[in-house]
């Protein structure tokens, strides 16, 4: 099973050494993201050196450390599956639906994310990071 993390879960584990990030680094499991969406927590970068404290090189190590965790999904598989991720997540939130077209192009996956607009479909299994911190804490 791929465990397709959100951008929220991303930046999480950039801003706190906490069970986010434990998850990506120690779980083994294995973890893809859209290939487009690291330009996502780029754009939160000031508030992420904020919010963590870090400089702006610890700040670049940490997403390196990060991403070699996680494999990107090419923008091509992406692509064949936004209209379908699109329709599942419309009157949702379709900004949501790349993260819908990243899981089905490794089927079978769940979507890591504490978002609630996850929970209004059906299409792809989400997990919240609760449940995963209680898996990988035993």
């Amino acid at each position: 099973m791929t465990v397709v993390p959100d951008t929220n879960v991303l930046m999480s584990a950039l801003i706190r050494d906490g069970a986010t990030r434990r998850i990506i680094v120690a779980s083994g499991l294995p973890f893809c993201y859209p290939e487009i969406s690291p330009e996502d927590i780029r754009k939160h970068r000031e508030l992420i050196l904020r919010t963590s404290g870090m400089d702006a090189a610890a700040y670049e190590q940490m997403l390196a450390k990060l991403l070699e965790y996680v494999a990107l999904v090419p923008t091509e598989g992406i692509r064949e599956h936004l209209e379908t991720a699109g329709s599942i997540m419309r009157g949702i939130d379709p900004n949501d639906a790349v993260f819908i077209a990243a899981a089905l192009t490794s089927p079978p996956a769940v979507i890591w994310s504490d978002d609630r607009d996850f929970d209004g479909q059906s299409a792809v299994k989400v997990v919240k990071t609760r449940q995963l911190a209680r898996v990988f804490s035993k």
